[in-house]
């Protein structure tokens, strides 16, 4: 309207205005909208804009979250992989092997690997409702859940729960044991595959991609449940390049990894082995683990401590959670077993190593230090001293990606080792001594569902 109409307009009518806006104002008050939050996947878009959501979360609850920080540096501050350099007492008491749900670091990756497999089953039903024939998107759903159920099996104790929502309406879940989520794991990466086996000939890319995924995550699940054959089996046809990766960008998630580490310097590597047991990440100068030692100390300075920061990874660099040298590692572990063939295992470590091509290339911007190249390695002719180097094998191969947990638990769970062998103990650095944390506690957070109390155990 010109102004003069308003003019007029508002003359005749300047009563009801006044009357009647204050109230549509009152009305409307708590009606908000935000055209950046996908309420419901009532489209295709909207389908594919919330699977692209779980992308995002898994990013972030693995590597791309800070303060409570993502799993795969916090849970390695309870291994040998990572020390605290911090003043947060929440870092300083998870490496001290502190066993704390009441840890406000704690509850961040626990809810966010649910986030993953929530938001994964939203996405799941809108894909299947508006793209009926988008069968590799919905396997990679449920191959992304598989993850986070793994990651959850392996790191926390005895009891997870497992919650849902329908609607608005949250469902509380029962705890599980580690086994029966890992068992959880399993089938939803069956799930996984079948779908991508129905993926039409225009997705054959990315259902092939899906089916890797899901074979690594499979024979990884079928590990830790001490079914190694099975596991084997899962994963033959992976090739050994296949990665699958958390990405990290400007514009999504920077890579915590390098964040903590690198930038903040709360973080650090340590030489030697930890507590007096464990891997020396350092001193080896592994060509697979490029580091970068001195020219800063870390944050916190009043306790005497070299800063090593690694160079994997640089603030936008994406991280790996699933691979063929995971998948060969797997193949190996399994001749490990009894009546399986010992130099096999042998031919499958050294395969690995002396391939300098599967070495992972330095961070983007990083100025490290590669070591040589690793030479085949002598049958050590013990079994007990084959499990160490192939868990030193993995650990070197996988550092920093959520994987260190899950197989110092399984050192004690299947290979018979004590706590004292595996985990770092005696005299913290920063006083007192460690603690007795061989997993990750279910969070306080947690016992506002009212069918958790508390783990149910804590056996490894």
């Amino acid at each position: 309207m010109h102004a003069h109409g308003i003019r007029r307009w508002l003359s005749g009518a300047g009563v009801v205005v006044l009357v009647v806006l204050p109230l549509q104002g009152c009305s409307d008050a708590l009606k908000v909208i935000d055209p950046d939050i996908i309420l419901d996947a009532n489209s295709a878009a909207g389908a594919i804009a919330l699977r692209n959501g779980v992308f995002l979360r898994l990013s972030q609850a693995v590597n791309g979250i800070q303060g409570p920080d993502a799993l795969f540096v916090f849970s390695g501050l309870l291994t040998d992989e990572w020390r605290s350099g911090d003043t947060f007492v929440q870092r300083n008491n998870q490496d001290q092997r502190v066993f704390q749900p009441e840890n406000t670091f704690n509850a961040g990756p626990y809810r966010a690997l649910n986030r993953v497999r929530v938001e994964g089953e939203r996405a799941t039903k809108g894909l299947r409702t508006y793209l009926p024939d988008s069968t590799a998107a919905v396997g990679s759903m449920f191959a992304l859940t598989a993850y986070v159920e793994v990651l959850i099996g392996e790191q926390y104790c005895n009891g997870t729960p497992l919650s849902d929502i329908e609607g608005s309406t949250i469902i509380f879940g029962d705890p599980m044991t580690n086994a029966a989520v890992l068992q959880l794991a399993v089938d939803n990466a069956d799930s996984a595959l079948a779908q991508a086996a129905l993926a039409p000939p225009r997705d054959s890319l990315a259902a092939r991609k899906v089916t890797r995924l899901a074979d690594v995550i499979k024979g990884r699940a079928l590990v830790d449940l001490g079914q190694f054959a099975a596991a084997a089996a899962a994963v033959a046809g992976v090739p050994t390049t296949f990665k699958f990766y958390a990405y990290h960008s400007t514009t999504s998630t920077t890579n915590q990894t390098w964040a903590l580490n690198n930038s903040a310097r709360r973080y650090t590597m340590t030489p030697g082995r930890e507590g007096g047991v464990g891997i020396d990440f350092v001193t080896p100068n592994d060509p697979r683990l490029p580091r970068i030692i001195g020219g800063a100390s870390v944050f916190d300075n009043s306790v005497p401590m070299t800063l090593v920061r690694q160079g994997l990874y640089g603030q936008f660099d994406s991280i790996p959670v699933a691979s063929g040298i995971e998948a060969r590692l797997i193949e190996a572990e399994a001749q490990l077993q009894p009546g399986g063939d010992r130099a096999l295992w042998l031919a499958d470590i050294n395969a690995l190593r002396t391939n300098a091509a599967l070495y992972p290339p330095i961070g983007t911007g990083l100025t490290a230090t590669r070591g040589p190249t690793l030479t085949a390695l002598p049958d050590p002719l013990t079994d007990s001293a084959r499990v160490d180097i192939h868990f030193s094998e993995r650990a070197f191969w996988m550092f920093s990606t959520g994987h260190r947990l899950g197989d110092m638990r399984r050192l004690l769970r299947q290979y018979g080792r004590t706590e004292a062998q595996v985990y770092p103990n005696g005299s913290f650095v920063k006083g007192g001594n460690y603690g007795d944390a061989t997993m990750m506690p279910v969070p306080f957070d947690e016992t506002n569902n009212f069918n958790y109390h508390q783990c149910l155990d804590r056996n490894p």
